[in-house]
This record gives structure tokens, C-alpha cells and sequence, in this order.
């Protein structure tokens, strides 16, 4: 896949952000195992913070439950916007590399730890992970793992739970959303954009602004009221329809749309903060890029949102399980989402399937913003002769950049 200059495909962000992880999520040894080691997987190694060429496929020690854990037989893995982020090493507080990238999976229930129930060898289930979500095989504990409704597959677990359970939160929890409301989502084509999108179809005549790359909206015009070009002056173009501005925002990109954003809310209105996608302009870290967004980043005043009665917020699904232990606010509105799939007025839009050797060329899918919802990573895909190829070529004339 050839890579395209970032800067001319705009700010949109496939993915939920969640800009603000600061766990170490490597609490396995990273150590490449022998050959003949019958205990071992294979998984994607980040050696490094930088560019693609940090990334690599290798065999490693299989991981075994400790007590209150569940080992998975990983099928399918998410990738997020917040992946690429992490690659980069551009986000706070980064753990210390070599580690296993991934934060979502979905499998088959292999093991359990001592002292953990609720599960059954040969349970189809999706779950959180705190990094390592690369591999064939995860071991999270037992307050992170959901099993699957039985109409889901794999890769659509794998496309459900950062997606929709931030979208829900932010959209529910959070902002409150209520018959009548209209809301503004960047990044509509994403994992994300197209979660929001569903899940206020839920609710009667809330009316739904998003943005995204032009070549998107004829596959994703049915799922909004009225998209806009992300290249356009949003904010005009909402006022002509709505002189009042928006009860929600929702902002992935961060930067200058969060003073726009912020000018658009109605009284009463929300504007919540989940990613800083404008941050990432090139394949490596750009410290000019960081600089930048915080420049633009509206200096908020306390007085001026009681003036004009609005609401800031900043919404980390990430930090909410793993920091925050909120796993059991976080199962609840799982288990809403799967009786709204149960009832199909929910479903994962998926854009594209990926072996684990493919993973540079899926995330520079991501990097591009091509994508209309989510990537998957398929653990048990083979990849196309032409990956397969690169790869060997890439490993062949390995540089540490």
C-alpha cells in the first residue's frame, strides 16, 4: 500500500481517541521464545516508538491466567486511531516498549485462572485488554470479558466494544441525550462517527451534523441528517440549518474545532472531548504538530460557561476501566448495546479484514482516514501474497529509525 501525505487527507479519525492512557500494559515478558518452546504464540511486537517500521510479527511466550483472569483464543482484534497514536509514542505517559499493542479482541475462552467463574471452556466472548490484544492468545481479567451475543461474529465483537460503548456513554452518560436533540460528530465515517450515528436513530427526531472526507459521504450519507465536507467551514454551514447551534459535540479532533465547537452549543449544551486526532500529521511523532493543537485549543474560562450555561467534558473509555475501575458502569451499558444488537437497531459497520502481517498496511489505512468504520485484524487470515512480500522486504532491509 502506498502511503499518502496525511496532511492532504485531513484530520478525520477512524476511531474513538482516548488520548489520556497512562498504564503500563506490558506485565508480560516481551522476550522472543526458541522455536521449539510448544508453549508460544505469534503477536504483533511494537519495539519502538515511531514510524511502521517499528512493528513487526514474531513468536513469543503464550501467556497463562493468573488468578481471577480468563485466557482467550483471540479471532479478531480492533484497530483504533488511538493505536496509531500509541506507535507514535503521542500519548501521556507511554509504557515502555517492546510491547504487544491492542486494547480490544474478541475469541473463544481457552483457560481460566483460579477462583474465576461466570465463564465456560469454549465461550464465545469479546474483551478488554490493557495492550496485548495483538496476539493469538490474551489473558484479561475476568471483569473485562462479555460473552457474545449469538447472532455476532467475531469481527463484529471485535468492532463493538471500544466504539460503542464510548459513543453510548458520551451520548447517554454523559450529554444526556433526549427526544428532539441534535448532535454534532466529527470523523462520521469511522468506528466511532458511525456508532453515534446508530445509536441516535434509537432515540426519536435527534438530528445528527457530521463531517467527514468528501468520498465518503455517498456510503455513509443515510446514516446522518446533514454531512458536511471536513474541509468546509462546518460551523457556517450548521447555523444556516440550525441558527441555534447543536445540544451535542462530540470531538475527536481537538485543536482548533474545539473553540468551534464550543461556539455551536446551544444553552445547556454538551461538547465533549474524546481524542486529539489533529495531533498526528505525519507517520512519526511531531513535536511542531503537538505544539500546534495545544496553540489552537480555545483557553476555556469557567465564567464565561456559567454565562453562557454550557457544559465541557472529556470522555477516556480506557482510563474510565483501567484507571478508574469502572468496569461495572462499563458492563451495564454493554449489556444495554447487546439487547439494542439483539433487536438489530444497532449493528458494527466494518470496513476491512487484516492479517496480523498486514498490520502496517492497515494502519496506514488508518493514517489516510480511508476507512468507513472499523478495521479488523483477523488472527487467522493469511495474508496476500503482496503483504507477505513487502514484509519480507521490509524485514529484510530493517532500519532502526
Amino acid at each position: 500500500m502506498k502511503p499518502t501525505d496525511i496532511a492532504k487527507e485531513g484530520t478525520e479519525m477512524t476511531e474513538e481517541t482516548e488520548h489520556m492512557i497512562e498504564k503500563n500494559g506490558a506485565k508480560e515478558t516481551e522476550t522472543v521464545v526458541s522455536a521449539g518452546d510448544a508453549k508460544e504464540m505469534r503477536a504483533v511486537i511494537l519495539s519502538g516508538f515511531g514510524g511502521l517500521n517499528k512493528l513487526r510479527v514474531t513468536k513469543k511466550a503464550m501467556p497463562e491466567p493468573q488468578e481471577g483472569e480468563v485466557k482467550i483464543r483471540v479471532k479478531a482484534c480492533g484497530l483504533n486511531f488511538l493505536d496509531l497514536m500509541v506507535r507514535q509514542g503521542n500519548i501521556d505517559s507511554p509504557p515502555k516498549t517492546p510491547l504487544v499493542p491492542g486494547f480490544e479482541c474478541s475469541g473463544i475462552v481457552e483457560a481460566m485462572g483460579e477462583n474465576t467463574k461466570g465463564f465456560e471452556i469454549g465461550d464465545r466472548v469479546m474483551a478488554f485488554v490493557n495492550y496485548n490484544a495483538w496476539a493469538e492468545v490474551v489473558c484479561t481479567p475476568l471483569d473485562y470479558v462479555y460473552n457474545m451475543p449469538d447472532d455476532m461474529t467475531f469481527p463484529e465483537a471485535a468492532a463493538f466494544s471500544m466504539n460503542f460503548v464510548a459513543a453510548y456513554m458520551m451520548l447517554f452518560e454523559v450529554a444526556n441525550l433526549r427526544e428532539g436533540m441534535s448532535v454534532l460528530v466529527h470523523s462520521a465515517g469511522g468506528g466511532v462517527g458511525q456508532a453515534v450515528a446508530q445509536l441516535c436513530s434509537t432515540i426519536p427526531s435527534v438530528t445528527v451534523f457530521g463531517t467527514a472526507s468528501s468520498f465518503k459521504h455517498e456510503a455513509i450519507k443515510d446514516s446522518v441528517t446533514h454531512l458536511f465536507d471536513r474541509n468546509i467551514d462546518y460551523v457556517q454551514e450548521v447555523k444556516k440549518i440550525s441558527p441555534e447551534g447543536v445540544d451535542i459535540v462530540l470531538d475527536c479532533l481537538s485543536g482548533e474545532n474545539t473553540g468551534k465547537g464550543l461556539g455551536l452549543l446551544r444553552p445547556l449544551g454538551t461538547y465533549i472531548l474524546y481524542g486529539s486526532s489533529n495531533m498526528v500529521t505525519g507517520e512519526t511523532k511531531s513535536f511542531f504538530s503537538l505544539a500546534k493543537s495545544w496553540w489552537q485549543v480555545e483557553k476555556v474560562n469557567p465564567i464565561k460557561l456559567y454565562e453562557e450555561n454550557k457544559v465541557i467534558a472529556g470522555f477516556s473509555l480506557l482510563n474510565l476501566l483501567f484507571k478508574q475501575g469502572r468496569c461495572g458502569k462499563v458492563k451495564t451499558v454493554v449489556e444495554k448495546l447487546f439487547s439494542l444488537y439483539n433487536q438489530k437497531k444497532i449493528k458494527p459497520v466494518v470496513d476491512s479484514l487484516w492479517a496480523l502481517e498486514e498490520v502496517k498496511e492497515a494502519m496506514q489505512r488508518i493514517h489516510d482516514r480511508g476507512n468507513i468504520g472499523k478495521l479488523i485484524l483477523d488472527v487467522e487470515k493469511s495474508p496476500t501474497p503482496l503483504a507477505r512480500a513487502q514484509e519480507c522486504t521490509l524485514t529484510a532491509h530493517k532500519q532502526d529509525n
